[in-house]
């Protein structure tokens, strides 16, 4: 049977698939809008499962925020492609307006809310697409939360502060993003990390043939070394490098509660294929 340019105007606008997915799907259902729309669901949600197994290491993070809390959330696509496609821009979009209005502190809590909707951007772009992780923060009493996003929209951090001094605080959530710690002070540092550093800085000390006191030395002034790179109390402040964030934070009479920082795709492990096997792979979807 036919179908009218307005009943597929129609049923894109509900579903948001493209006009010949939706043209094929009121064909099939003879006309009727509803049946038309649950093929639609159903398809996506197959299509959904198929492209699941499929690595998305691609994408963007966002930032939500009002009086009460900031959350900081990443989105992957499988390709920087499809990141920056407007459907998926405004899916990015939502999903941050939705986490300005409601706090949410489970990834899978967001993941329930906007499954459908991940589905269906999943048939449109053909790609798959993932809610990856969430982490929010409350404003501290008499506190403040600083946050800094970069340009292209994949790297980002947020750093809670006992003192309402936002300018701090956005200096804080910069620098947290271009140096990554570890944690904030050596006392939180994961101890099978400190071990495993501790190892490889003995067995270089011992290729060197000096003397054990001299290597027990060599030894600690590496893991000193270390922990002041990896932890943010010890780092260097990024706009004055001669002082470090615990010194700024003196200054400043103030403490760091709590951070976060995401950048996109990072721990994801990436399968290297070659071209004729994805073009392979894209011909059986």
């Amino acid at each position: 049977m036919s179908v009218s340019a307005s009943q597929v105007k129609e049923l894109r606008d509900m579903s948001g698939v493209g006009m010949m997915e939706c043209k094929k799907a009121l064909v099939e259902t003879k006309g009727d809008l509803q049946k038309a729309l649950d093929l639609l669901r159903a398809n996506s949600s197959l299509k959904a499962e198929k492209k699941a197994s499929r690595v998305a290491a691609d994408g963007a993070v966002k930032i939500a925020h009002n009086q009460a809390y900031m959350s900081l959330v990443e989105i992957n696509s499988e390709t920087d492609f499809a990141a920056k496609d407007s459907k998926f821009k405004d899916f990015a979009t939502e999903v941050a307006n939705y986490l300005t209005n409601n706090q949410v502190n489970d990834i899978d809590d967001l993941k329930t809310e906007f499954e459908g909707k991940r589905q269906t951007l999943i048939q449109s772009i053909g790609e798959n697409i993932q809610l990856r992780r969430l982490v929010t923060l409350e404003v501290p009493s008499n506190g403040c939360i600083g946050a800094y996003l970069h340009s292209d929209g994949r790297l980002a951090a947020i750093v809670s502060i006992n003192t309402d001094n936002k300018e701090l605080a956005k200096d804080l959530a910069m620098h947290v993003s271009a140096t990554d710690p570890s944690c904030l002070k050596s006392e939180d540092i994961d101890p099978e990390l400190l071990e495993r550093e501790r190892s490889i800085f003995l067995t270089q000390a011992k290729d060197s043939g000096k003397d054990a006191s001299i290597m027990e030395k060599m030894v600690e002034g590496k893991v000193k070394r270390f922990l002041s790179e990896v932890t943010l109390l010890s780092q260097g402040f990024i706009k004055d490098p001669d002082h470090s964030i615990e010194e700024l934070l003196n200054d400043n009479n103030a403490s760091i509660i709590s951070f976060a920082r995401y950048k996109v795709g990072e721990g994801i492990e990436i399968e290297a294929k070659d071209f004729a096997a994805e073009v392979a792979e894209q011909l059986q979807q």
